[in-house]
């Protein structure tokens, strides 16, 4: 079954798309501004989230417009919608990087757990699967930001 027709899972898809493109940004405002003894590791392990947050941000768009539903795609309408707040220009403590990821990436976990359990109910099973791939990999690294952490 489409979700073409389902105005609140497709606004709740736009809203995860919106909290990944904030947090696509604030990824690189924590890439390039950690400080810290480890910063080379968290400056890295921080450019390969980004870059994997830019596929999960395309796939979940494309989601929306096979739909022929218009995702939001500009950084005023992630603003709007947004439950991921953005960050100031300003140097930030290593640990301190690693806890605000890691509560977004719970926070994007919720949110596209959510979204599965709505879209499966629907039979909407592309969104559903799509939202299963992704609670998986933000399970992963729920984890190894933990064990960073911990």
């Amino acid at each position: 079954m489409s979700h073409a027709n389902d105005a609140n899972l497709n606004n709740a898809i736009n809203a995860y798309i919106a909290n990944i493109g904030v947090g696509y940004i604030k990824l690189h405002n924590l890439h390039w501004n950690v400080v810290g003894p480890q910063f080379k590791a968290v400056h890295e392990y921080l450019e390969s989230l980004y870059d994997a947050f830019a596929d999960v941000l395309d796939e979940t768009a494309e989601l929306l417009k096979m739909a022929g539903v218009q995702p939001v795609g500009s950084l005023k309408g992630y603003l709007a919608i947004a439950t991921i707040q953005e960050l100031g220009d300003e140097a930030v403590d290593q640990k301190k990087a690693l806890e605000i990821t890691l509560a977004d990436l719970e926070l994007l976990r919720d949110q596209a757990l959510a979204i599965r359990k709505a879209a499966d109910a629907h039979d909407c099973f592309g969104v559903a699967n799509l939202m299963e791939d992704h609670v998986t990999n933000y399970a992963k690294q729920i984890w190894f930001l933990r064990s960073m952490l911990a």
